[in-house]
């Protein structure tokens, strides 16, 4: 009897043994295979904002001749009326002929340039513009100016005789210029513009309206020219004070650049002025032609610079904390206690109306992240540059608030994260 309890007792040993080495040995597998598992990962959800903008609003521009309008810190042309074709441009040659001098020799900030001895070949160049019936300014041989002096004769009351002393005092010879000239106006992309004197004098020196307004930046990025075409009267040694025939300069924040008149080209104006938008302000640069006289062309110039300031807009894109999505791991409960993602900082744009924006996010898989940490990206694409600001702009995502990883005891039993 003994004997066949003691047999019966060990085989219940065995059988209890054996067990709970199946579940010692599973549970083992089972801890390895889980703990052996990536760590899980959770995705954003995210709600790309959606950024609306104004329609396109129209500027003023005059029923006759024809115009094109742009900003400093904006590409290209915003704004345009009329022809694009090459056009008689007379007298705004001089801002090019202007731009190819100082390209070849510059003045250094703060300086006036080179002496340059005016002669008797100066003398004989004024006649010649008298005689051509052009705008000339007087000249005293023997007489010394600056090469900024020579610039301020030729600019402001838009002496075709000194655009000479200027180019061959610059060059040797016209035809040198004229070289130099077209170089220039290559490198620059400035297709539909040609030179064929340094003055503007006849119809045979062209340009688009396109082309004027880059010319424009042009100048006012040289801090010499911007500063010589916003001037009012100059004092030059042996003649006195000359005057600007620019008679818009200080109205309506108009700050140059230069007038220009003859048979072919009507009256003509190329302009920089300094608008306000909102709390900010934009220089506006653009171009007129073919106004039947000063007054025409005053008057039209003036409507568009009022209408200008109401075509901008600032836009909104995103503010600092926004949020624009969420992680909700479900180790730590799903969107019971998600975590935000938010933009990480603000960003606005000056655009031209009618600018059109879209946004697009970016957000990576986290297995945890700590508060304000980068997790991604905002882009805003706009359908034309902003001011000073790329097509493209992007603000980071960030998190707001902690994400842990789950615990060992998390992925032991929820295996299927």
């Amino acid at each position: 009897m003994n004997s066949t309890v003691s047999a019966r007792v060990f085989r219940r040993r065995r059988f209890v043994a054996a067990v709970t080495a199946i579940v010692v040995v599973g549970s083992a597998g089972y801890s390895t295979a889980a703990l052996s598992q990536p760590m899980p990962t959770v995705t954003a959800a995210i709600t790309v904002p959606v950024v609306e903008t104004s329609a396109a609003s129209q500027i003023a521009w005059p029923s006759v001749g024809r115009g094109a309008l742009g900003a400093v810190g904006f590409d290209g042309v915003l704004s345009s009326s009329g022809g694009e074709d090459p056009f008689p441009i007379a007298s705004l040659t001089k801002v090019i002929t202007s731009l190819v001098v100082l390209d070849h020799k510059p003045i250094a900030a703060g300086e006036n340039g080179p002496k340059i001895d005016i002669t008797d070949d100066d003398v004989q160049w004024l006649d010649d513009s008298i005689a051509e019936n052009g705008s000339w300014e007087e000249v005293v041989s023997g007489s010394v100016l600056t090469q900024r002096q020579v610039l301020e004769a030729m600019m402001l009351p838009s002496a075709n005789n000194y655009s000479k002393t200027l180019v061959i005092w610059a060059f040797g010879s016209v035809d040198e210029f004229l070289g130099a000239t077209q170089t220039w106006l290559d490198k620059h992309g400035l297709t539909g513009t040609t030179l064929t004197n340094s003055s503007g004098l006849g119809a045979s020196n062209v340009s688009t309206t396109r082309d004027l307004v880059e010319i424009g930046k042009l100048a006012l990025a040289n801090p010499v020219l911007a500063s010589v075409v916003s001037e009012k009267t100059a004092i030059l040694p042996d003649i006195g004070e000359i005057k600007n025939l620019n008679s818009l300069l200080g109205t309506a924040g108009i700050t140059g650049m230069k007038t220009g008149t003859d048979d072919a080209s009507g009256s003509c104006i190329l302009f920089s002025a300094v608008v306000p938008v909102g709390d900010t302000t934009v220089t506006v640069v653009g171009a007129t032609l073919g106004a039947v006289n000063a007054g025409e062309r005053n008057a039209a110039l003036l409507d568009v610079l009022e209408s200008a300031p109401s075509a901008f807009e600032r836009v909104q894109l995103v503010t600092a904390g926004e949020r624009v999505g969420s992680y909700s791991p479900d180790w730590i409960g799903g969107e019971e206690k998600s975590s935000d993602v938010v933009a990480g900082a603000d960003a606005s744009v000056l655009v031209w109306k009618g600018t059109t924006v879209t946004a697009q996010a970016k957000a990576k898989p986290l297995e945890n992240g700590d508060t304000g940490s980068k997790v991604g990206s905002l882009e805003f694409t706009l359908s034309a540059p902003a001011l000073d600001q790329p097509a493209l702009i992007s603000v980071p995502l960030t998190l707001a608030e902690d994400i842990a990883a789950p615990t060992l005891w998390q992925r032991l039993t929820n295996p299927d994260f």
